[in-house]
């Protein structure tokens, strides 16, 4: 039976999302997905094992949407999943003020989308968070597109993309950029592995101007920042200075701020603020977002506390890309 957390103030809008849809229950949406070979559980948790009970059944109630209405296009799934992401929104949060779970289906829709070649996870310092969404979409979203995404991490620090790559089996990536030419040099490549984790591009920056060349380079079209470690100091300022580039280039580029909401805003009105905080890191989202979500890259029980689920920003675009895949090959 489906229990999870602050299930009493989610249910209403849970009850009227199954009905519009058609569906019975929360278990009733599992079940169907079981018989159809799909586990959210497993796909949920084998992203960020650390989420909370609300997390799956979230993305459980998605994917069934997108499973009932028969969508055999990934970004469409990704779409629908949002819709149940919506669902599982607290009336009032920060989350369903900026329809948080609608913009995780939609940039799980970019992913699959053969327009999206490139995807960065643009962080702090090189996160497990950032490791757990590439993971995520390296294991499936190639499975349904036609040319193959590429996925890099590109953070503060050469010694910690060197460490998250070896654990993780990423490609680490050394550089050097030359800031009176303003040239990039790779010196040299180490996968850690073979296949889906060796696909994924692992970078460390020594600052903001090779974070930016690091994107030119890989010519990246879609990114999500975190919001924890140096959001002042990395990840805001390359997107958003990338995106002036983009911009003035005719580059497509499409930027997720992760973060924002209560207690991730270094500023006095991170206590209490709720919905109205206007935070540094917060202003600093809004600045560049295309599209801004709320809560820790991260940490589950700050997504959870912004009003949406106890699950990382940016592990939450893996489970949404897997999800997506899934129902996808079970309509097919």
């Amino acid at each position: 039976m489906a229990t999870f957390e602050s299930m009493d103030r989610r249910m209403p809008k849970i009850e009227a999302c199954l009905k519009a849809n058609g569906l019975e229950s929360l278990d009733a949406c599992n079940e169907m997905l079981l018989a159809k070979g799909i586990d959210c559980d497993k796909i949920v948790r084998g992203v960020q094992p650390i989420c909370f009970d609300n997390a799956v059944w979230a993305y459980t109630l998605g994917t069934a949407i997108a499973v009932k209405r028969g969508l055999t296009d990934a970004a469409a799934c990704a779409s629908a999943i949002g819709e149940g992401l919506e669902a599982f929104t607290i009336p009032g949060s920060v989350a369903e003020q900026r329809n948080v779970g609608l913009g995780h289906g939609n940039l799980g829709a970019r992913l699959l989308s053969e327009d999206t070649t490139c995807f960065a996870f643009l962080a702090g310092h090189e996160s497990f968070a950032a490791a757990e969404g590439a993971i995520g979409i390296a294991r499936t979203a190639n499975k349904v597109r036609k040319t193959p995404l590429r996925v890099i991490l590109n953070g503060l620090g050469k010694d910690a993309a060197y460490i998250i790559s070896r654990i993780n089996g990423f490609t680490y990536v050394q550089t050097e950029y030359d800031i009176p030419t303003q040239t990039l040099t790779v010196v040299k490549e180490i996968p850690f592995s073979k296949g889906e984790r060796a696909a994924v591009r692992c970078y460390g920056a020594n600052d903001v101007m090779e974070g930016v060349a690091i994107m030119k380079k890989e010519d990246v079209q879609c990114s999500i920042t975190g919001n924890s470690t140096n959001p002042v100091r990395f990840q805001h300022l390359v997107a958003g200075t990338y995106k002036k580039w983009a911009n003035e280039n005719g580059k497509p580029y499409f930027s997720v701020a992760s973060g924002g909401g209560t207690g991730r805003t270094l500023h006095p009105d991170n206590v209490a603020a709720g919905p109205a905080s206007y935070g540094l890191t917060d202003s600093l989202g809004r600045v560049h977002g295309d599209a801004q979500f709320a809560g820790s890259s991260s940490v589950p029980a700050h997504v959870e506390m912004m009003g949406l689920i106890g699950m990382g920003n940016n592990p939450m675009v893996g489970a949404t890309v897997a999800c997506a895949v899934a129902a996808a090959q079970a309509n097919a």
